[in-house]
């Protein structure tokens, strides 16, 4: 009985091992941004919304250190034409939100790069979006 109990815990000691081990090793690749909308209204004070996840588990990722964004045009040709991006508090875990002006319709690529805590390496995604009127 003793020796079942002995292997049980070694086991769960291994499987718990091997989780953490995964765990530290994830890669900045293992993350990934997604837009919540793809279609966003346009003018001033549009708001964009991304949600940062673990594509290994599909968990959301909260407590990330945004620290570049970029909104521009280039889609269309326009990579010059660019527009100011101010981060926005969160209102749901893994979702980060940001207020911009899209002066005018069309598609936007928006560069977004964080940190996420205990990891190292940047996460880094070029996201397109349509700015509707």
């Amino acid at each position: 009985m003793k020796s079942k109990l002995a292997l049980r815990a070694t086991t769960l000691a291994l499987a718990s091992l091997v989780v953490s081990l995964q765990a530290a090793m994830a890669q900045p690749q293992d993350y990934e941004f997604q837009l919540v909308e793809n279609e966003v209204k346009g003018g001033a004070d549009a708001v964009v919304a991304v949600r940062l996840v673990d594509k290994r588990t599909g968990a959301p990722v909260e407590n990330a250190v945004i620290f570049t964004t970029r909104m521009d045009m280039a889609p269309g040709g326009m990579e010059t034409m660019t527009t100011p991006v101010e981060a926005l508090p969160s209102e749901q875990p893994g979702i980060y939100r940001f207020k911009t002006d899209f002066v005018m319709s069309g598609d936007w690529r928006f560069s977004i790069a964080a940190k996420v805590q205990g990891e190292t390496g940047t996460v880094e995604s070029r996201l397109i979006l349509k700015a509707v009127q």
